[in-house]
């Protein structure tokens, strides 16, 4: 599957819904919503509801798949709470909603509640929010008394079958988390050549194949110029310390600050397919298929988001269905 990348941080809600609804007509096959309470950057200047977003999205579209890349069911949202909205909105949607968690920043998490503990706790938090939405959508009360939730409860209206339920990492240890306790991955270019193994390997302690799960791999492309580039690199420009160091810094103007004085434009573009030639854009999402991603989740951070959404509809989305006939037969 190619998926389109909906920002919460760069365009407002309903901007957001008619993008998706472009991004269907074009021939994407699903649709990502960042989840946030604030953006990553100052600049980005927006951060609407995503469950709202998606909602909408559902309403106005047809038979794509949607799912936040990714919501944190650990602080701002408790998990008892993430099971509820994601059954309802698999009622409205049957077969078309999946659910990608993570571990959260503290711009969204401490921002919204305070709190912001050491990594090892907000996994082991991931992990039991897991377990906890999943014991719920199987529709029977559930006593679960944990190390660090209660639930006494059961939903009254859970899922008519299972959701898809990927979870997103970026370092080894959670590329294992995700391969064990999830159905599927949510990961960048980078992180999924480099610790490829370590997903494999946490799959298989779980008792699943590896190659029978979902991978997403998120990529940035850009249809047009370098200065079209250089202007969504401006607004994206944390993305290589995100995971690294800017996850932990609750103030989106300090992550911008800082990512302006210590990033330089071309490491965060250059490596990202850019232009009018949709063999650059076929060139790098092959290669992701190649490598074992199963949804590559295209990420245009450029302005004109019409532009990147009639390109790949034209030029690029039908090449690549062409080609998987192709195999087929």
């Amino acid at each position: 599957m190619v998926g389109f990348m909906l920002g919460h941080e760069q365009f407002p809600v309903q901007k957001l819904v008619e993008l998706g609804v472009a991004a269907e007509r074009a021939g994407f096959d699903l649709l990502a919503a960042s989840d946030h309470f604030q953006p990553w950057q100052d600049n980005e200047g927006h951060s609407g509801q995503a469950w709202v977003t998606m909602s909408a999205l559902g309403a106005h579209t047809k038979s794509i798949w949607i799912g936040p890349t990714v919501t944190c069911p650990t602080f701002r949202y408790n998990p008892a709470v993430v099971a509820e909205a994601f059954a309802s909105l698999s009622l409205l949607y049957p077969g078309r909603i999946f659910l990608g968690i993570g571990s959260g920043e503290a711009l969204n998490e401490q921002a919204a509640v305070g709190s912001w503990p050491n990594w090892q706790e907000r996994s082991e938090r991931l992990i039991e929010a897991t377990d906890i939405i999943r014991q719920l959508w199987g529709g029977q009360r559930i006593s679960h008394k944990g190390k660090f939730y209660s639930v006494d409860a059961k939903l009254y209206d859970p899922p008519a079958k299972p959701i898809p339920l990927l979870m997103a990492a970026n370092g080894p240890k959670a590329m294992r988390r995700a391969g064990q306790y999830a159905d599927g991955l949510i990961t960048d270019s980078k992180t999924w050549k480099q610790h490829k193994s370590e997903f494999e390997a946490g799959a298989r302690a779980g008792g699943k194949d590896p190659t029978q799960m979902h991978v997403l791999v998120e990529q940035y492309a850009v249809v047009g110029s370098q200065q079209d580039a250089k202007a969504a690199a401006e607004l994206w420009r944390f993305g290589p310390k995100a995971f690294k160091s800017y996850y932990n810094i609750r103030d989106p103007k300090e992550i911008q600050r800082r990512a302006d004085s210590e990033i330089p434009l071309e490491q965060v573009y250059g490596e990202w397919p850019v232009g009018m030639d949709a063999n650059i854009h076929l060139k790098t999402i092959n290669e992701l298929f190649e490598s074992g991603a199963t949804i590559v989740n295209i990420h245009s951070g450029q302005a004109n988001q019409e532009r990147a959404i009639e390109f790949y509809g034209k030029e690029v989305l039908p090449r690549l269905r062409r080609q998987k006939t192709r195999t087929a037969s």
